[in-house]
């Protein structure tokens, strides 16, 4: 499985649970916070009720096999998507990534406005942090823009395999990411301004620890050329259903 293949699977599998629009926060008034591993919003998401200390649930980010789940892989979890009618059609690696995020997302755009849902939010944001990476020179460049921000610390803690993420302060995530993105996912999936900014917050941690495996940049170059075709196919999908 590709680098990014059990989160993005994780966020889709949640986006498309037909309970996922009643599922707070969204909607609700939040204070956004600093949250360690996988936060609040990420944690609900990806861990069941797994929350800032508690990583008990259904996903593990020290868990770094890449391995597809039990038989259930991308090429399911797009099949699922699409009807059944491209089961085993697509290749499980980054194109497949893109392809499901565009599913998920214009199947939800055509359906409805503000579907809302922790799922959902995690899914409209993923192509937001995964653009912004690219947009910084790929791994190592959003890295040092990172720590020129003085996040030197929080940075190191994505890399490792043995700490839980640092999570930023979502009330800096504005010094990454154009107000006017975060205004746009919030009007696409119902949430508010402070919920976006808290999954930005956790998110672009996690998917640094997910593009960086072995606690180092060893492998940036297959990051990157992930990140490229997510970004592609998932631009090709969506431009099909505009």
């Amino acid at each position: 499985m590709s680098l990014l293949g059990n989160l993005v699977s994780q966020v889709a599998r949640s986006a498309m649970d037909p309970n996922d629009a009643q599922r707070n926060p969204v909607n609700q008034r939040t204070s956004p916070r600093r949250t360690g591993g996988l936060g609040d919003i990420l944690g609900s998401v990806l861990g069941g009720t797994a929350g800032a200390n508690n990583q008990a649930g259904g996903y593990n980010p020290q868990r770094y096999d890449r391995q597809p789940d039990n038989g259930f892989g991308l090429d399911d979890l797009l099949g699922g998507l699409t009807g059944g009618s491209q089961r085993g059609s697509m290749s499980s690696g980054a194109g497949g990534l893109g392809d499901i995020l565009g599913s998920v997302l214009g199947g939800s755009q055509r359906s409805r406005s503000g579907f809302g849902g922790k799922g959902m939010l995690i899914a409209a944001l993923m192509p937001m942090v995964l653009s912004w990476i690219q947009r910084n020179g790929g791994l190592s460049g959003a890295l040092s823009k990172i720590t020129g921000m003085g996040h030197e610390a929080q940075a190191r803690s994505w890399l490792s395999n043995s700490e839980l993420n640092d999570n930023l302060d979502p009330n800096e995530v504005n010094q990454l990411f154009d107000e006017r993105e975060i205004q746009q996912v919030a009007a696409q999936t119902g949430a508010n301004d402070s919920e976006v900014r808290q999954g930005l917050a956790e998110l672009l941690p996690e998917v640094m620890n997910q593009l960086t495996p072995n606690g180092n940049l060893d492998n940036e170059k297959e990051a990157n050329q992930e990140i490229d075709a997510i970004i592609g196919q998932l631009s090709n999908r969506l431009g099909t259903l505009k």
